[in-house]
């Protein structure tokens, strides 16, 4: 395995706390201008403009699995997996198509959670509690794999710092990252809200637009420029330049789908649904889907693309029986190509830029990679703690409670999934069978195919009006049962998922058996459908 360390003495230990007290600032602050009631804490009182809109949903867009996963696929794989950059423009065309029409309603109807628009508009408690459900299982694996991201990149920030000596405890850096960010994360969500998850993006989000940034301009100067970089990669192995890649996995069917279904699945997952209901205005999305189709796109494909496949240039990967290895200065298992963006920034930045400058610019990208685990791992806590209060305690536990009492209520829960995410992410170091961050792409594709399944009632809302209650529960139900027992038993698909992604078979299934069940069951009243339609005619 390459070197780790980071030059520069305690450089990078001063830049990690002043990033920190920054983020304590801004949790101040937050609770400061807050307000004790539900709109304020779970959407910032609903008036969030276009700079905080556009950072907070490009900032929850962007994960761990965004800056480490993917990268890893594309140094596996090669060109053919460039092509999921597509699906960046189709979720800003989402965020301008969907966003606004559930802003409007969610104004209109004071809905918080996605379930309280399907609720609302289906009746009844079994969309509500599905919808909820469909929800938790997005914002799960993804908070684990956020926390565990903390733990890695400690490693990488501190690599030869000894065992933290705590209360008679002793605590690795791996461990010290995970709790780290865990509370530091839980803190800022528990005490300001939305206002400091939205605040803290923005700096989170300026953070990774810019680390990608500048690791791709270091990309394209080690190799000389564009045109020694584009003659190195040009060099790659026949497999490596085409369609399905060397794994044989990225055939046109599976890249078109995981593109579509990726997009509209993460845009439309609890967290962002969240941020249309905070968003100010009708223009405040637009402008924000704008710069999320304009800006996020070159950045991806600049700063974790390019960079990603420099690094099977520079450490090239080995095709064996049993699968794609990465080279040994990048891992020992063909997991550990999760690393090579990490490995690249500091195989070429100490030596274009020296020991010291060089040290600066790395801890600054690998705080830009903690960032987006930050910015994930806050919005998910949130959503989870909006479901679980909005949804179940106050429809089925305590109806009669108040908003003070709920905010609380949603406190505990964070401090609660904050708690049981760690212990899993502790379990999953000591148990083979348990690994989060060994498949963090798939996790990520995983909980996209689980919010997919909000696609077909949130376009029925929306657009259709065509779809009954009895319709969206056996939808809903035929959708995640699909996808549950495809990711347990994927040879019951007899082949299918080889050529598209289990999401789009679960929307697919999902769709049909709505629209059939719809067919012939109880239509919506048209009362309730014209209410919805005039809200969403409406302006501002």
């Amino acid at each position: 395995m390459a070197s780790t360390e980071i030059a520069g003495g305690y450089l990078p230990h001063f830049m990690l706390g002043a990033y920190m007290l920054m983020l304590i600032w801004l949790c101040y602050l937050g609770y400061r201008k807050g307000k004790a009631t539900e709109d304020d804490y779970y959407l910032a009182g609903r008036g969030q403009g276009t700079l905080v809109t556009s950072l907070t949903i490009m900032a929850t867009f962007f994960s761990s699995a965004a800056l480490l996963g993917i990268p890893g696929v594309v140094y596996k794989d090669g060109i053919s997996f460039f092509i999921f950059a597509l699906n960046l423009p189709v979720a800003g065309a989402a965020v301008y198509l969907l966003g606004d029409r559930m802003r409007k309603l969610g104004k209109a109807r004071h809905y918080v959670t996605p379930a309280d628009l399907a609720g609302d508009y289906y009746g009844g408690t079994a969309v509500r509690l599905l919808a909820a459900a469909t929800s938790a299982l997005y914002v799960l694996p993804y908070v684990i794999m956020q926390i565990k991201a903390g733990g890695y990149l400690a490693q990488r920030l501190f690599p030869d710092s000894p065992p933290l000596e705590i209360l008679g405890g002793s605590f690795t850096m791996y461990e010290t990252g995970v709790w780290v960010l865990s509370f530091l994360t839980m803190a800022y969500v528990l005490v300001g809200g939305m206002r400091s998850v939205a605040w803290t993006d923005v700096i989170q989000g300026i953070l990774l637009l810019s680390g990608m940034l500048v690791a791709g301009i270091a990309t394209l100067a080690y190799f000389g420029g564009p045109s020694g970089y584009f003659e190195a990669v040009s060099e790659l192995p026949e497999k490596a330049q085409s369609i399905p890649g060397n794994s044989d996995k990225w055939n046109a069917g599976m890249l078109f789908t995981i593109c579509a279904f990726s997009s509209l699945g993460a845009i439309i997952q609890p967290g962002q649904w969240m941020r249309f209901y905070a968003a100010k205005n009708s223009n405040t999305l637009r402008r924000s889907a704008l710069v999320f189709a304009v800006i996020l796109p070159i950045c991806f494909l600049f700063g974790i693309m390019l960079v990603a496949l420099g690094g099977q240039v520079l450490f090239p990967p080995e095709i064996t029986a049993e699968g794609v290895m990465p080279h040994p200065d990048v891992g020992k298992k063909s997991s550990e190509v999760d690393q090579i963006v990490i490995v690249m920034i500091q195989r070429v930045l100490p030596d274009m830029l020296g020991v010291t400058f060089g040290a600066i610019v790395v801890t600054l990208i690998l705080i830009s990679v903690l960032a987006a685990s930050m910015s994930t791992a806050d919005s998910n806590l949130h959503a989870l703690s909006a479901v679980l209060t909005r949804d179940v305690y106050d429809r089925f536990i305590r109806p009669e409670s108040g908003e003070r009492e709920r905010t609380w209520v949603g406190r505990i829960v964070i401090v609660a999934a904050t708690l049981a995410a760690v212990a899993l992410v502790e379990w999953s170091e000591d148990t083979e069978a348990f690994n989060p961050l060994e498949l963090i792409s798939q996790l990520m594709l995983l909980a996209i195919a689980f919010s997919s399944q909000l696609l077909p009632i949130a376009i029925d809302v929306l657009f259709l009006n065509k779809g009954t209650r009895q319709g969206a529960v056996t939808g809903l139900t035929a959708g995640l049962g699909m996808v549950l027992l495809l990711t347990v038993k994927p040879d019951l698909s007899f082949g299918i998922t080889k050529v598209i992604h289990v999401s789009a078979v679960g929307a697919g299934i999902n769709a049909l058996v709505f629209a059939l069940v719809s067919s012939f069951t109880a239509k919506i009243p048209e009362k309730r459908v014209d209410e919805f339609r005039e809200i969403m005619k409406g302006k501002g």
